[in-house]
């Protein structure tokens, strides 16, 4: 979901020695209440967030935090969490408790309980929640040492080992160094605020809210099972999600987009279209699609597979399996061996399961002797490759562990490859206007200057430097939003990625182009250059759908299983008033499928209602009913996916209609007043 801008930074308050930066915002008339209010402050000399409560040793100069920005959203969510568990801990006493970061639009909290959560449990904890916020209890911060913190919890095993990790605890569990990041510990007590009696308490670096009444809304949405630090190899805990916003207008906003989300949710359609599954017997991640799942695919692949021959590539076949060294030699295999699946030992040596395509590409290119004239030389195949995620992760088809690229590689000299990535960024950017996502950003991933990162990286710092500059150019040269990722480049190079906004304004990262000066050393790749030398080609991967099963799902989310015309499984369907107009409506079915469009006859023993609802949950986009007075007059009449409907169309006309809008390819649907006129 996207939120608003955080509000415009505004003059640097300075906060006396002694005085709480509470009564500082307060002297200076900067508001403490509202969405605008200022939840936590941001200290400018150490850039640290800093509770209200916070007392200078020495004047100070903050920036005040207001609750409808970022920052200030992750502070009411993390204390959010922290009301979820002390109401955990007070309805399931001798639970233990993990880690409870804020997330995107929400929080979460992981337990070890007794037993799972069930939906009646997360109901009276958020009743729970909703006393303890109401009392208004204060959020307290005190340091503690390693050894007092040791001993106060004793009997929380997993924030022992939290604090066992300090210093790499952020690297060692996700969301874990909100509780342990920095050098000294430290512990916020839940206070009554009459009696000042601790209440409860959590091992957390902060910042928190002042007070339990001032998380402005909440609710819980779900539970589910997840690993102790996201490893199989330890105890599964039971995690509770939550979301909290800064109004009651936001939190009924976010929720009212869950609802939109959970009616697109694409594994939910799959089942209902009957467009795909995931049977058990198969394996977690392993998806088969169903003829009418088959259809869709089947037009993006030939799609794709067109265009890319129109782009200048060269359709290629590679093995899925293939022995370990291969992996070895291209680099994949040290750095991902966690996301590969296991070796088979056969005939005395290791094969793997393919998780990448380019080493083979590689090999075909350095199957014989290569020309200059050659370049750019650009292979293209549908590889399926298999990627061990872990269970916690795979989500339908956005993260499977068998998926299929429309992968590419573009063999290039050095001063080709600003001139190929600007014609694969302008090839990406169609493919996804062609289906209908036209709102996106692009994304650099590059090395970035973290010392501790930069041991995963291969080549010379001149080599980077080259490379982000020729991607970074080329973005820049769309006009799109370009947004920084350092650290977040492949370890052979950095990348580009397309993010692209979906219907209902989330994020999906799509197409990617990488630049890759590694893997053509590593497999000895090289061309004879005009000058009779031999040179070493600069080798630029790219993916335009990414894969075809996540494109596959965020298009299903996209079009809320309302798939173009163009891409509809079944693109009209037959509906006769009575069992009279079944031999008419055969005819008509012959006159469309001559003309290659996907018609089915609805010849059921359902009323006639009954088959149009039927049409309208399938989300058919052209429904073509026919009564006693239709066949007589050589007529069908039009129904359409908005309900509205145009009566009395000869048949000829009708199915020129519906084979210009397919043709036409356009992304709108169909209605009586503009099916007559495609695009």
């Amino acid at each position: 979901m996207s939120t608003p801008p955080s509000p415009t930074a505004v003059t640097p308050i300075r906060v006396p020695a002694g005085t709480t930066a509470q009564q500082a915002l307060k002297d200076a008339g900067v508001p403490l209440k509202g969405p605008d209010g200022a939840v936590v402050v941001r200290d400018l000399t150490s850039g640290d967030l800093k509770d209200l409560a916070w007392t200078p040793d020495a004047d100070a100069e903050v920036d005040p935090v207001p609750a409808a920005s970022a920052e200030g959203r992750a502070v009411i969510r993390h204390s959010a969490a922290h009301v979820l568990a002390q109401a955990v801990q007070a309805l399931f006493p001798g639970t233990r408790l993990g880690i409870g970061p804020p997330v995107e639009n929400g929080f979460y909290y992981d337990f070890d309980p007794e037993r799972p959560f069930t939906p009646e449990d997360l109901q009276a904890l958020e009743k729970k929640m909703t006393e303890i916020v109401r009392a208004g209890q204060n959020f307290s911060r005190r340091e503690i040492s390693d050894a007092d913190a040791q001993a106060e919890l004793a009997h929380e095993p997993y924030k022992l080992e939290l604090i066992g990790l300090k210093g790499g605890a952020g690297e060692a569990a996700e969301g874990a160094d909100v509780e342990v990041g920095g050098a000294q510990l430290t512990m916020y007590d839940n206070l009554d605020p009459r009696t000042g009696e601790r209440l409860w308490t959590d091992l957390c670096r902060g910042p928190h809210l002042p007070r339990t009444n001032n998380i402005p809304a909440f609710s819980l949405t779900r539970s589910a099972a997840a690993y102790w630090r996201g490893s199989e190899k330890n105890p599964q805990l039971q995690r509770v999600y939550g979301t909290a916003w800064e109004s009651k207008d936001a939190h009924k906003a976010y929720l009212e987009h869950l609802a939109e989300a959970e009616r697109r949710d694409h594994r939910r359609l799959g089942a209902e279209l009957d467009l795909f599954s995931f049977p058990d017997e198969i394996g977690s991640g392993l998806v088969v699609f169903h003829p009418k799942g088959g259809v869709v695919k089947r037009e993006m692949e030939d799609y794709v597979r067109a265009r890319h021959i129109e782009e200048g590539f060269d359709y290629v076949g590679t093995p899925h399996i293939s022995k370990s060294g291969l992996f070895e030699t291209s680099g994949h295999l040290p750095y991902y061996a966690d996301t590969m699946f296991p070796g088979m030992e056969l005939e005395n040596s290791e094969y793997r399961l393919k998780a990448m395509n380019c080493p083979m590409h590689n090999l075909i290119f350095r199957s014989r002797g290569r020309s200059y004239r050659e370049l750019p030389l650009r292979f293209f195949e549908f590889g399926t490759v298999y990627r061990y995620e872990k269970s916690g992760v795979v989500h339908g088809l956005t993260r499977v562990r068998g998926l299929t690229q429309d992968d590419s590689h573009s063999y290039v000299t050095p001063e080709q490859a600003p001139g190929e990535i600007r014609h694969l960024l302008a090839f990406v950017l169609g493919l996804l206007r062609d289906f209908g996502l036209d709102d996106y950003y692009l994304e650099l991933s590059t090395r970035g200057d973290d010392p501790e990162k930069q041991a995963k990286f291969i080549g010379s710092e001149e080599q980077w430097t080259v490379a982000t500059e020729v991607l970074e150019d080329a973005a820049t040269e769309t006009g799109l939003e370009l947004v920084p990722d350092p650290g977040g480049a492949a370890f052979y190079g950095p990348k580009i990625s397309v993010q692209a906004r979906d219907a209902i304004g989330r994020t999906w990262q799509l197409g990617t182009i990488q630049y890759d000066f590694n893997q053509p050393e590593r497999f000895g790749l090289e061309f004879s250059a005009a000058d009779g030398t031999r040179q070493q080609p600069v080798m630029i991967h790219s993916a335009k759908f990414g894969s075809i099963e996540r494109f596959f799902g965020v298009l299903t989310e996209h079009y809320a299983g309302a798939f173009p015309a163009w891409l509809a499984p079944v693109q009209a369907v037959g509906i006769p008033v009575t069992d009279e107009q079944v031999p008419y409506l055969r005819d008509v079915a012959l006159k469309l499928r001559a003309r290659g469009l996907r018609f089915e006859l609805d010849d059921s023993d359902d009323r006639m209602q009954k088959k149009i609802r039927t049409a309208s949950k399938q989300k058919v986009p052209f429904v073509l009913i026919a009564g006693a007075t239709d066949a007589e007059a050589g007529a069908v009449s039009f129904r359409f996916r908005d309900g509205s409907q145009r009566n009395g169309v000869p048949v000829d006309a009708a199915v020129e209609e519906i084979a210009a809008w397919v043709a036409a390819r356009t992304n709108a649907d169909p209605t009586a007043e503009n099916a007559a006129v495609p695009g």
